[in-house]
């Protein structure tokens, strides 16, 4: 289902990139639309978390893991509505999320990380800041100081 899920996440930002950003100026051509690092959310049940990259922008994305098609069950889920927002944890970090909806998707949240994209040579380089967001999100400097300077067992 996993799998799925982020396909259907890539093939709607595909098709927008195709379709409704076909042309628009802030489009930087050379990147391409990529899930990175999407996972379930230990503190959100039913959830993923993990960076969009798409030729226009970079957001942090919540995704329920079943499609949210109405206001109703997304409202039932928690999904804020769209254009609401409201700051929620992701690991360590307190972000603001926005509630989006994109009809082949379904309802999810978003965090603006980068728009437009020019700053980003490549398509390796876009995927390797996303991961490098994703793993400070799971793995906060300040746990990785505390693992790092905590004394060895002894064998």
């Amino acid at each position: 289902m996993l799998n799925e899920r982020i396909e259907l996440l890539e093939r709607t930002f595909r098709h927008i990139a195709t379709t409704r950003m076909a042309g628009v100026p802030v489009l930087h051509a050379p990147l391409q639309v990529r899930a990175v690092g999407f996972a379930p959310l230990p503190e959100a049940p039913g959830w993923l978390c993990g960076v969009l990259v798409t030729p226009w922008f970079m957001n942090l994305l919540r995704l329920p893991l079943q499609p949210l098609a109405d206001i109703a069950s997304a409202s039932a889920a928690g999904c804020l509505e769209v254009g609401h927002d409201l700051q929620r944890r992701i690991g360590s970090e307190a972000l603001y999320f926005v509630g989006a909806h994109e009809e082949r998707l379904g309802h999810f949240e978003q965090c603006s990380l980068y728009s437009p994209m020019f700053h980003f040579a490549d398509q390796a380089a876009a995927v390797a800041t996303a991961a490098e967001v994703m793993k400070l999100l799971r793995n906060p400097p300040a746990a990785q100081a505390a693992i790092s300077s905590s004394p060895t067992p002894p064998p």
